[in-house]
């Protein structure tokens, strides 16, 4: 019922809005372009704009629309994989005359006037597909639309390695093979690496540090990602360097952000972390999280806690 609401409302509205949350990762790309390229060729009349923050190694997707506020009198805004309405991007949704939320992640706030949130899907780019596949009668599919809906599951599902992953997952990707998709070019650009990210993740490697019982971790400072000449992005986007790890059911990546805020990546294949995640101001999956630390302090904090989640996880399987 709730989809047949979303898709009225974008058949009502002549402008849409489609807003992505702060620093975007790849599922949040995939979700926000894909619907933007289902709907302008579904509808060629209307107006379609994706707002926020640029991610620079899915950049291949497309880049958001610089818009003035007057366009949003009117508008629909329909916010893409974001938990809690802090993580706007651009925060003039709230300009809009309705809007809508459609989500994947643990719900943190509700914000909207129409809520559509699965949590059952590891991607908010399979939400936007099935959204496509239930209504292809109605909806138009073009090769921007899947390439952006492809790179936000492959990205989301860690290439289909996370649990979270289902048959329904696979059924709807095979849609979009079935479409002439080139998933292997798309695959390619997204494991490409500047020789300066490679000798970063050498670094990774050989100083990630342990605590006691098995969180594995990384502090990505200033000065090393200076050292190595990337951008924060890219330097974040190597916390899953630490998976493979025998003996670390959890790993963590931490950085500093915008205004000297130290936040934390957190990954998990044991234990879940999302309440550990909600302690620090974060949040997300049960097993891929973020936490707002704000001083590098804070990190030893939460690396005490971690580290007595994963000696629990532990002794709970003997």
């Amino acid at each position: 019922m709730i989809r047949e609401q979303i898709l009225q409302k974008i058949k009502e509205f002549d402008r849409i809005i489609i807003h992505m949350h702060i620093r975007p990762d790849g599922d949040c790309y995939g979700a926000g372009f894909g619907l933007k390229n289902i709907i302008k060729e579904s509808f060629p009349n209307k107006e379609v704009y994706v707002v926020g923050e640029s991610a620079e190694y899915v950049d291949f997707i497309g880049t958001p629309d610089e818009i003035e506020d007057e366009l949003f009198k009117d508008a629909l805004s329909i916010v893409v994989d974001t938990a809690s309405q802090d993580r706007v991007s651009d925060q003039r949704f709230k300009l809009s005359k309705y809007v809508i939320k459609i989500d994947h992640h643990i719900p943190v706030s509700d914000y909207g006037d129409l809520i559509y949130v699965d949590t059952t899907r590891p991607a908010t780019a399979q939400i936007i597909l099935e959204f496509f596949l239930k209504f292809q009668e109605e909806l138009k599919l073009n090769m921007e639309a899947a390439t952006a809906l492809y790179t936000g599951i492959v990205t989301d599902t860690g290439r289909f390695r996370f649990r979270s992953v289902t048959a329904d997952t696979f059924i709807a990707v095979a849609h979009l093979l079935d479409y002439g998709l080139d998933f292997v070019d798309i695959l390619t650009r997204l494991s490409a690496k500047s020789e300066s990210l490679m000798k970063l993740q050498g670094y990774v490697l050989l100083n990630f540090q342990k605590t006691e019982n098995g969180v594995a971790y990384i502090k990505m400072t200033p000065d090393i990602i200076n050292q190595f000449d990337v951008s924060l992005e890219e330097a974040t986007s190597l916390v899953n360097e630490l998976s493979t790890l025998e003996d670390c059911p959890v790993w963590m990546l931490f950085a500093e952000y915008e205004n000297n805020i130290v936040r934390a990546r957190l990954r998990s294949k044991g234990p879940a972390i999302d309440k550990l995640a909600n302690k620090y101001d974060g949040g997300g999956h049960a097993l891929a999280c973020g936490a707002n630390l704000g001083t590098w302090d804070k990190t030893d904090d939460l690396l005490k806690d971690a580290d007595q989640l994963v000696k629990e996880y532990k002794n709970s399987l003997k």
